[in-house]
C-alpha cells in the first residue's frame, strides 16, 4: 500500500495507460480521480474500482478547457479530502508528414498535451502548495521526448517540451515538498498506438506487420511491445517516491528501445 491515503488526479484515465494507472493507485491504497473528455466511460471506470464511490469518482474533464480544469480539481479535493498525485497523461496522436499537417491539428496536439499539463499543473500546485502537504506531479511523456520519429512533428514537439516543464515544476515546487517526474514509455499497445499501425504502413507503403518489426519494436531488446503494467508500475515508484533526491527526471520504459 505504497500510496495509502494520498489523493489523485489521473487524466486520460478512461482507457488505456491512464487507466492501468488510476487501477494501480487504488490498488497501493489512493483515492482515485478518473478525470477524461469521456465522462461515461470515466463513471465506469470509477464504479468499477469502487461502487460506492468512497475511494474513486468520475471527474468528466477537457484539459484544455481552464475552467473545466478548475472546477474538476476543486471538486475532487472536496470530495476525496486534498490532492496529493496528478498524473498528466491526456493526450491524442495525429500521423503525419509535416507538410501535410494543418495548423489546427498542430495547435490541436500541442494543446492537448502542453495547454492540459500547465492547466492540471497549476491547478495542482495551488492546492499543494496551500495545503502544505507537498504532493507528486507524474507527466506522461514518451521516448519521443527523447527521439524524433517521422510523421510525429506535434507530438514530439509536445513530448519533449514536457521535459522542460517537470523541470521547472521541480524547481518552483520543491520548497513546496512537490516533485515532478516524467514516465517515457516505449510503444505501449493501447488503441492510441493500435490506430498508428495502419496509418503508417499507408504513409510508408508497408505491410502493418513491417511497421510492427522495423518501425516500432525493431530497437527494443526483446521485440517485445511496453505493457501498461510496466507503465503504471512506473508510476507507482515515482508518485510514492519519499523524498526530493528523485525529481525534475524522465524514467524510460521502453524493453531498451531508447537508452541514456
Amino acid at each position: 500500500m505504497q500510496l495509502k491515503d494520498r489523493v489523485a488526479i489521473v487524466t486520460g484515465a478512461a482507457s488505456g495507460i491512464g487507466r492501468a494507472i488510476a487501477e494501480a493507485f487504488h490498488r497501493e491504497g489512493a483515492r482515485v480521480a478518473i478525470a477524461d473528455l469521456a465522462g461515461d466511460r470515466a463513471a465506469e471506470v470509477a464504479a468499477a474500482l469502487d461502487p460506492s464511490g468512497a475511494t474513486a469518482m468520475a471527474v468528466p474533464m477537457d484539459v484544455t478547457d481552464e475552467a473545466a480544469v478548475d472546477s474538476g480539481t476543486a471538486a475532487v479535493i472536496e470530495r476525496l479530502g486534498g490532492l496529493d498525485i496528478l498524473v498528466s497523461n491526456a493526450g491524442i496522436q495525429i500521423v503525419a508528414p509535416l507538410v501535410d499537417f494543418t495548423l489546427a491539428d498542430w495547435r490541436r496536439m500541442l494543446a492537448i498535451h502542453l495547454d492540459g499539463a500547465f492547466l492540471t499543473t497549476r491547478a495542482a500546485m495551488r492546492h499543494m502548495q496551500a495545503s502544505g502537504r507537498g504532493g507528486a506531479i507524474l507527466y506522461m511523456g514518451s521516448v519521443h521526448s527523447k527521439t524524433a520519429s517521422k510523421l510525429k512533428a506535434p507530438y514530439v514537439t509536445a513530448k519533449h517540451g514536457l521535459l522542460g516543464l517537470a523541470r521547472t515544476v521541480a524547481k518552483e515546487g520543491a520548497a513546496h515538498g512537490i516533485r515532478a517526474n516524467v514516465i517515457c514509455p516505449g510503444f505501449v499497445l493501447t488503441p492510441l498506438v493500435e490506430k498508428q499501425i495502419p496509418e503508417q504502413a499507408k504513409e510508408f507503403g508497408i505491410s502493418e506487420e513491417e511497421v510492427v518489426k522495423t518501425i516500432m519494436l525493431k530497437e527494443t531488446v526483446d521485440g517485445e511491445f511496453t505493457t501498461l503494467a510496466d507503465v503504471a508500475e512506473a508510476a507507482v515508484f515515482l508518485a510514492g517516491f519519499g523524498s526530493a533526491a528523485l525529481t525534475g527526471q524522465s524514467l524510460i520504459v521502453s524493453h531498451g528501445w531508447h537508452m541514456e
